[in-house]
This record gives C-alpha cells, structure tokens and sequence, in this order.
C-alpha cells in the first residue's frame, strides 16, 4: 500500500494545493499506474471503501463513470488545462481503478481520455504522452489543432510550449492530419529517424517488434530522414515509403487500406500470415502462435467490421488451409492476466501438433 505521505500528496494534488515538485510526483505516479501495485491496490480500496452503489454491478456503474469522465474531457480539451486538471482528477481518482485494471477491449472500440496533464504554468517545458491501450484506438488533438489516431499499444509523447517547435515521438502507428505551418514544420522522431512535414495526412506505422518504419501518404508532401546525417527522401500522395534494415524504398500504394483501421475496420490487402497475426493480436488483444510454418506461404484480402475474434479466424480458414484453437485468459498467481491464445494450425496438422 502506499505510504501516509504519499497519500497526502496525493490528497493535496486533487484539492489543487500542491506545488510543482508534489504535482510533478503524483502525476508520474498517475502515469506509471498500470506498473504500480501499491497504487491499483490504493485506488481499488479507496473504489471499494467510496462506492456507494452496492446494489448496482459494479461494472454498470463504472462504466458509466468512464463514459461521464470521457465526455468531462471532450468537452473541455479546449480550455485551460488548469481549470480542468482539478475536477479530471477528482473523477479520474473513483474510477481509476478499473482504467488501469486489465481491459480486452473489442476490436472497434474507441477511446479518447487524457493520460498526463499539467497543472504546472504551460509555459513551462512539460512532456505529455498519449497511450493506446491494447486491443483500443484512441483520437487525439494537439495544442497546434493537429488530430489523428493511435493504434493498439502504440505511444505518442509531445513537449509543452508545442505550437513553435511541432515535434513528437513516436512508438506504435499513428494516422495524422497535420495543421498546416510554413513556419514551423511538423516533425515524428522514431528511434533516430525523422519525418518532417507541413501539413499533411499520412499514416505511420513503427511497432518495435516489426524493426521497420512504414510511412503512406494521402495528401500534402512529406520528407524522410533515416538520420541526422542522411539525404531527404521526398514522398508524393499514394505512396508507401518504407525503411528497414538500413535502406529505404518507396512504391505506390492505396492509402485508403492504411486509413481503415481509424474508422474501425480491420483491412488486409495481400499480407502476409505473420503479419495477419501481428494485426490480430494488437487488434483483439491476444497472442497468436503460428504452429505450423507452412501458413508463412499464405497471403490474405478482407475486409472485418465489428467482427468478433472467432468470425475473423473462420473467415479466414475458408479462403486457406488455417485450423485455429482458442486458450481462454485466466488470472496468474501474482494477480497478472494472462492474454487468450490463438493457436494457428495448417489443416490436419492439429492432430499430428498435438501428439509431438
């Protein structure tokens, strides 16, 4: 549990008394709070000790608070931060317990909240970050009227004062409409590359795991930047740049396919089986395990909407020889969850898996 000191910092952060180096305390406890049990066992006795609805299931009324905080946000993400940050935390402090509980959230499912705020001067130097969650979407807005979306698991951290110096970093995918600025261009640092534009709608996508950066354009121009060192590469609309293994290639390409995933619609256009089952998992919040290799040979077009997990990997078995068998999630020991498990099987090769 947390300390009685912590505690009243944390009171005196919520009733708007605490001074910079209090207020910068507690928000990084906020923003770590997913790693910090002392903190969800804090807030889940704090929910449980406060919650005055123990006819209601506890869901229903959460959720329901989730959607009030939600709406709190959206209406006021235009206004003074520091007229806001009070009342965020006073609502954010009852339901925080089940934000940062373990959520499987359906493919589809979109989420706008705020993850880190200052209440410090904003003219102060001040890093914000944005997170998508697995298996969730969320939209954004930066101070500059740039707006987009971050994909499942995907990171976006920005520095207060913004709107003179527009640069963000990036881990994840990200879709941008960029605000126009001669003046001061728009830049995404990812892991040492940059991409600098003026104003633009593309999409990126920089998952660590894939260990390549993807960048299509819809419209406006954009330049790329393997390092510091490196030569421009100039994109033009309805192209698809990507950077791996040191070289840089660029094609043309349908941007309408890389857009699908902000409006809900899980789109394969001729990928391949491992990277169908690396959209799967962060789509749907899953592992997948590809049991049999053969599947690598297989590529795949569809189009899924509000499609469930099972219907997806049924569908997907009529268009190729793909068995699947799904391990529900299920509490560890140490409190943790472990994520449902998609297994993969060429078919008729279950059987022949099993008995090795």
């Amino acid at each position: 549990m947390l300390n009685e000191k912590e505690i009243e910092q944390i009171e005196r952060y919520i009733s708007g008394e605490a001074d910079a180096s209090n207020s910068s305390f507690v928000e990084s406890l906020f923003i770590n709070g997913p790693n910090n049990h002392e903190l969800l066992s804090h807030l889940e006795t704090e929910w449980e000790r406060g919650n005055p609805y123990d006819e209601i299931p506890s869901e229903m009324v959460l959720n329901n608070m989730l959607d009030r905080v939600h709406h709190l946000i959206r209406n006021k993400e235009n206004q003074n931060k520091k007229l806001v940050v009070p009342r965020l935390v006073r609502a954010f402090t009852k339901v925080a317990a089940i934000l940062f509980l373990p959520l499987v959230l359906a493919g589809g499912l979109t989420i706008t909240y705020l993850l880190k705020s200052s209440s410090s001067n904003m003219e102060q130097s001040a890093n914000q970050v944005i997170h998508a969650p697995l298996g969730s979407r969320v939209s954004f807005k930066l101070p500059d009227g740039s707006t987009g979306w971050l994909n499942s698991g995907s990171n976006l951290t920005y520095t207060l004062p913004f709107n003179k110096s527009r640069k963000i970093s990036l881990s994840g995918e990200a879709w941008f409409n960029v605000t126009h600025d001669q003046k001061h261009p728009f830049e995404i640092n990812i892991s040492g590359s940059r991409i600098k534009v003026l104003g633009t709608s593309f999409n990126v996508s920089a998952y660590q795991e894939t260990q390549y950066i993807e960048v299509v354009l819809q419209q406006g121009k954009v330049e790329f930047y393997q390092d510091d060192n490196s030569e421009k590469v100039t994109m033009e609309p309805s192209q698809k740049l990507i950077f791996s293994n040191g070289k840089v290639g660029v094609g043309n390409t349908d941007p309408s396919k890389y857009e699908a995933w902000t409006e809900g619609k899980l789109v394969f256009r001729g990928d391949n089986m491992a990277e169908v089952a690396r959209r799967i998992e962060r789509w749907y919040n899953v592992r997948v395990i590809l049991v049999d290799r053969d599947l690598d040979r297989y590529s795949f077009r569809a189009t899924f909407e509000d499609d469930s997990l099972e219907e997806v990997l049924r569908l997907l078995g009529k268009t190729s020889p793909i068995e699947f068998t799904i391990t529900p999630s299920f509490m560890k020991p140490d409190g943790t969850i472990q994520k449902e498990v998609v297994s993969l099987f060429k078919r008729g090769n279950r059987k022949i898996n099993n008995q090795k």
